[in-house]
This record gives structure tokens, C-alpha cells and sequence, in this order.
């Protein structure tokens, strides 16, 4: 059996980025989350400290998120360490932080960074 969990479409409001700009101003940002990891025990137990708690990978993200930083590869590597340090049961993860309308020349709806291992 695979198992995993996902946290979708984490919406953030943070001053990330390289241009004065964007540190003065903000920006928001989306953050998704896909953890693989064995959740047999948890399906069976239906007990909490079986699994990953959802909301404590979430409130990892909302602390990294709110640390200013240049590049949002630096911020999407810190959300992965931070979650993986305190879960070290994860088997793979993906972590998806994506900017909405960056500072470029012309119409770009979004840029996102992608780690996963």
C-alpha cells in the first residue's frame, strides 16, 4: 500500500525577494506540500500519533515563510529541512513555493521553485 499526505494551496503573504521592492511591498505566495510515507499504523490506529500532524507541517511552513529571504530556493530548502528534521519518517517529499506575478517584463502569472527527494 502507498500512502501519503498533501497540503494544498497554503496561501502566505511575505516579503521574499531579491529587488528593495519586494522587501518593502510583499508579494503572495503559495506553498503545496506532497509527503510519502507509511500511514499503515495510522490507519489502523486512527490515532493522531500514528501520522504526520497536518497542522504541525503546516505551522513549519507558516514560521519559514515568514523569514525574509532573496530567493525562494533558499526559502523552499528551509520548509523541506524543517519538515523533514521533525518527521523523520518521511520517505519522499515535494515541496512546491511558488511567487504570484513576479517582478519580470512582462505577463507571468506565477514562478515556482520545486525540491523533492
Amino acid at each position: 500500500m502507498r500512502t501519503s499526505i498533501k497540503l494544498n494551496d497554503m496561501r502566505f503573504f511575505a516579503y521574499h525577494g531579491v529587488l528593495a521592492q519586494e522587501t518593502k511591498v510583499g508579494n503572495h505566495y503559495v506553498v503545496n506540500i506532497h509527503i510519502d510515507v507509511d500511514l499503515s499504523l495510522a490507519c489502523e490506529s486512527d490515532n493522531v500519533d500514528d501520522t504526520i500532524n497536518y497542522a504541525e507541517v503546516y505551522n513549519i511552513v507558516k514560521v519559514e515563510m515568514q523569514k525574509p529571504s532573496k530567493l525562494l530556493e533558499h526559502v523552499a530548502m528551509r520548509i523541506f529541512k524543517s519538515i523533514k528534521a521533525d518527521f523523520p519518517q518521511i520517505i519522499n517529499m515535494e515541496v512546491r513555493l511558488k511567487k504570484n506575478n513576479p517582478p519580470i517584463l512582462g505577463e507571468v502569472e506565477s514562478a515556482e521553485v520545486i525540491i523533492s527527494q
